[in-house]
């Protein structure tokens, strides 16, 4: 098994978004070795869902690692402190709000969203970090939603916010903050009304687990996941550029666009290559090449015809 060893950072690079990538969280040890805590499932409920085209070609990753090895800043900043802090957030009952710059802003309660028609859709995911999974998401299209509230002409782009509960979420409570709350998120309207971009509402024929972004959250497969916004309560339609929390934290690092890009290096390590989670064993992968807008190239690359993708990353 070859384990994942992100990129050596050196002291006066270090910061809250370094500190995770060189930090595993696991729960419980013992003489020996590890005892791990794998999260609680038995809040899932299982999912009807339509098989989809929308197929990666490959495996998907075994669910214990997309369960327990993500980043949920809300939860720690530990790649397993999301399943080991989720266990007291509470999913039910949940409202989205959609309004802005509409003709029929309303809000969808959890029930709302179950009841779109529901698709299976194998995407590849690629973290910005230079780890990748393949996840059998189960959702609907973004733009079937959007059709709901109807969007004026000139809206131009997607905003989207998360929960901000620190009763429930320890990561965002206490006197060391890594992000600013709530975590926000954006998309030009044309690449949410992608057919590629969707709201997740489970994986693995179930509901969304806690430590996955429960209920509802956004994915973009051809984007670093960090666009992947968890546990929506709010979408806005605006004809501004919205902020989002990873490019207000870090410009030089994070872009708005942030298409996954293997000529384009985060500035601390190449994304000429990824490590794909869980192909050899526990936690461990298999090194490969990342492809241009994550292997959607064909889909999506319309969509920035023109565009300079090294200054607009």
């Amino acid at each position: 098994m070859t384990a994942y060893r992100p990129p050596k950072i050196a002291a006066h690079e270090i910061t809250p978004e370094a500190i995770f990538m060189n930090r595993r969280s696991f729960v419980g040890a013992a003489a020996g070795g590890l005892l791990i805590a794998w999260a609680d499932s038995a809040h899932a409920a299982a999912l009807k869902a339509s098989a989809s085209a929308f197929k990666a070609g490959e495996a998907p990753t075994p669910e214990k690692d997309v369960t327990n090895y993500n980043n949920f800043y809300e939860f720690g900043m530990g790649k397993g402190d999301p399943a080991a802090n989720s266990g007291d957030f509470q999913p039910k009952p949940w409202t989205v709000t959609v309004g802005g710059m509409v003709t029929k802003p309303r809000e969808f309660g959890l029930d709302d969203l179950l009841a779109f028609p529901l698709e299976e859709r194998i995407y590849r995911m690629r973290c910005v970090e230079a780890w990748s999974m393949v996840i059998p998401w189960i959702g609907f299209p973004l733009t079937t939603l959007l059709d709901k509230v109807e969007p004026l002409g000139s809206a131009k782009y997607v905003a989207f916010e998360t929960i901000v509960r620190p009763e429930q979420m320890p990561g965002q409570s206490g006197y060391f903050q890594p992000l600013p709350w709530p975590y926000v998120e954006g998309l030009r309207l044309d690449e949410a009304r992608h057919p590629l971009t969707i709201l997740s509402v489970g994986l693995y024929g179930k509901t969304l687990q806690n430590q996955n972004g429960a209920p509802v959250r956004l994915v973009v497969p051809w984007k670093y996941g960090f666009k992947g916004i968890k546990s929506i309560v709010k979408i806005t339609l605006t004809d501004k550029q919205p902020p989002n929390t990873w490019n207000t934290a870090a410009p030089n690092e994070y872009g708005f666009y942030a298409n996954v890009n293997p000529a384009v290096d985060h500035p601390r390590w190449s994304q000429a290559t990824e490590n794909r989670i869980g192909a050899g064993g526990f936690f461990g992968g298999s090194r490969r090449d990342t492809l241009p807008f994550n292997g959607y190239a064909d889909e999506v690359a319309s969509l920035y015809a023109g565009m300079d993708l090294v200054k607009n990353f």
